[in-house]
C-alpha cells in the first residue's frame, strides 16, 4: 500500500481531482463470492478494472466480497487492516485511478473480529475504515436465524470519508435499518450513503428496496446497497438486486441475482434541486424533536 500524508492527500484534492458539482460515474460491484479467497480477490480487482474501462470514477464491492458469508467463515477469513486484501485494492485503486469503497470484509484486531468497509483513494490510500455498528442478530420463526454477535464485535463510530466529488457516508448490511445513522451523515453534508450487505432470501424481497429508497428520499441523497450475487449452494444464500436510488427515491440502477455491474451517473446538483424543490431541512420542527446525533 503507498502511503501519503493527509496534507498530501488533500493539496492533491485541490490541485485537479476534487471536481465541481456536476457528478461522476459509479459502478456497483455484484460480485460471485467463492470460499477462495485469493480469487475472490482476483476477481474483484478484475472487476474493478472493467469498471475504470467504462469511466466509473467511485467503485464499491459488496459485503464480504473476499470472504463466504457466516459465523463458521469469519475466524478464518479474518485478516488484519492494512493487510493482503486492503493491499489488493489499494493497488487497484492507484493502477485505476479510482475511489474503491471495498464492501466489508473480516477484520481481525486483537483478540476480537469485526466486519469491517475500507475506502481507499487513487493515490492507493486508505482514507477510511467503517466497521459494522448494527450486527445482524435476527430471529425470525421458521424462516431464519442469526446471530453475528456469535462472533463479531460491534464499531463503535460513524465513519464519513471525502472522495473527491462528495462526502460520503459509510454503513455495512444492517446498518441500513437505522434511519438515524443516515440523518446525521446527510447532517454532515453527505449526498451519497452506500451500504455493502447481503441480505437474505426473507429480508430481501420485502425490505432491501424498501430500505434504500427510504433512506435516500426521507435524507434527500444518493444511496446504494450492494449485495453478493446470488448461490444457492452457498450456507447462506444472498438476495443480490445490488441498487442505487436517486435523492427522490427512484431506482436509477439495479441487478438481477446473478454476477454483474451495476452503474450510474451521479449528478450531485439534483441533490440541491431536491432539497430546494421539497425543503425539509429547513422545515424541521426542531422545537418539537431533535436530530440525531452521534458520540465524538
Amino acid at each position: 500500500m503507498q502511503e501519503c500524508s493527509r496534507e498530501d492527500y488533500d493539496r492533491w484534492l485541490d490541485l485537479g481531482f476534487r471536481r465541481n458539482n456536476a457528478g461522476f460515474r459509479l459502478a456497483l460491484i455484484q460480485l460471485g463470492v467463492s470460499a477462495n479467497k485469493a480469487q475472490n480477490v482476483k476477481k474483484a480487482v478484475q472487476f474493478i478494472k472493467e469498471a475504470a474501462e467504462q469511466q466509473a470514477k467511485v467503485v464499491v464491492l459488496p459485503e464480504c466480497f473476499n470472504s463466504p458469508f457466516g459465523n463458521e467463515y469469519f475466524e478464518e477469513y479474518a485478516e488484519q487492516i492494512p493487510g493482503d486484501t486492503t493491499d489488493a485494492l489499494c493497488q487497484a485503486a492507484r493502477e485505476n485511478n479510482v475511489y474503491i469503497i471495498g464492501g466489508s470484509l473480516p477484520e481481525k484486531s486483537g483478540e476480537k473480529l469485526y466486519n469491517t468497509l475500507t475506502a481507499c483513494s487513487p493515490l492507493g490510500e486508505i482514507i477510511a475504515k467503517h466497521r459494522k455498528v448494527h450486527l445482524f442478530d435476527i430471529d425470525i420463526p421458521g424462516k431464519i436465524r442469526f446471530k453475528e454477535s456469535d462472533t463479531l464485535s460491534p464499531g463503535n463510530s460513524l465513519t464519513t470519508c471525502d472522495i473527491g466529488y462528495c462526502k460520503v457516508g459509510l454503513g455495512i448490511c444492517y446498518d441500513i435499518r437505522f434511519a438515524e445513522m443516515a440523518s446525521f451523515y446527510a447532517d454532515k453534508g453527505c449526498k451519497l450513503l452506500v451500504y455493502p450487505g447481503a441480505f437474505n432470501l426473507t429480508t430481501g424481497p420485502a425490505h432491501w428496496e424498501l430500505l434504500t429508497r427510504a433512506r435516500a428520499a426521507e435524507n434527500q441523497v444518493y444511496v446504494c446497497s450492494v449485495s453478493p450475487a446470488r448461490d444457492q449452494n452457498a450456507t447462506y444464500v444472498a438476495y443480490g438486486h445490488t441498487l442505487i436510488s436517486d435523492p427522490w427515491g427512484t431506482v436509477i440502477g439495479k441487478a438481477d441475482e446473478t454476477e454483474q455491474i451495476v452503474y450510474a451517473d451521479i449528478d450531485l446538483g439534483y441533490v440541491d434541486e431536491v432539497r430546494s424543490s421539497i425543503p425539509i431541512i429547513r422545515q424541521r420542527r426542531l422545537d418539537l424533536y431533535t436530530r440525531a446525533t452521534a458520540k465524538q
